[in-house]
């Protein structure tokens, strides 16, 4: 079986995040990235498939700015097979995504897409389910557990009332959820072999992908500062506070 796993670019999340001083958008100037949290776990889980045998090849696709090729050598060097970059220097939207990946489902014919549930910079979580609605296939999403058969996948996801089991006929597409794995950390030997690899590169303006930007950034601004706490003595006093200076009951 073939795996196709997303790996996105993003602001490494122990990085405090800086606004630009025109409040454009998000200042990234000397700032650490990384892979996403999410798509991290996506490629660890698409690595176990192949050490249990399931999986043959794993392929690792990035939609993004020339740097991402970084965050595709780190899942190289993790122990993903083949990396295809679909460079664009611009802003691309969920369905922009969806759609290059929709275009890569019918290139590689994956038995199994695997992505993050979501990005920590947009946190849009879009993507896996536009990719499942525009290549028909079945889709189990906020995985917490997974389990891989020859026609099918069972998925058990985490919801309010406790835990859903699905079963999907393959292919299908999965997104990840935090407690489906652990990842693993890669070692020098395979970062440096990594640097070496080929990846495939490809300009997101030779895909032919119909774009229609649906979303306009306007303006980005930091949150406001949040007040210290302060210790009441009584319930009295905390209801007290809430109604007339919070204002949070009436």
């Amino acid at each position: 079986m073939k795996i196709l796993v997303g790996v996105k670019r993003v602001i490494d999340y122990n990085v405090q995040v800086r606004v630009r001083s025109d409040n454009s958008d998000v200042d990234l100037s000397n700032t650490k990235m990384a892979m996403n949290p999410f798509c991290e776990i996506a490629v660890e889980e698409a690595i176990r498939l192949k050490e249990k045998g399931i999986a043959t090849e794993i392929i690792a696709i990035s939609i993004g700015p020339k740097g991402a090729q970084e965050q595709l050598r780190t899942a190289l060097a993790l122990g993903v097979d083949r990396a295809i970059h679909v460079q664009s220097e611009e802003q691309v939207d969920s369905l922009d995504v969806a759609r290059v990946m929709a275009s890569i489902v019918e290139e590689e014919k994956p038995g199994l897409v695997i992505l993050g549930k979501q990005a920590i910079d947009s946190d849009n979580n879009q993507t896996g389910q536009m990719l499942a609605a525009l290549t028909g296939m079945g889709q189990g999403t906020f995985a917490s557990e997974l389990e891989v058969g020859d026609e099918q996948v069972t998925v058990i996801r985490e919801v309010d009332g406790g835990h859903q089991t699905l079963s999907l006929r393959l292919p299908a597409v999965i997104t990840t959820d935090l407690r489906l794995n652990e990842p693993r950390h890669a070692r020098l030997p395979d970062i440096m072999k990594a640097k070496k690899k080929p990846i495939d590169a490809r300009a997101l303006e030779d895909m032919g992908i119909e774009r229609t930007p649906y979303l306009t950034l306007e303006r980005v601004e930091t949150p406001a500062q949040r007040q210290g706490g302060v210790k009441v003595g009584s319930v009295g006093e905390l209801v007290d506070k809430l109604k007339n200076e919070a204002k949070v009951i009436s």
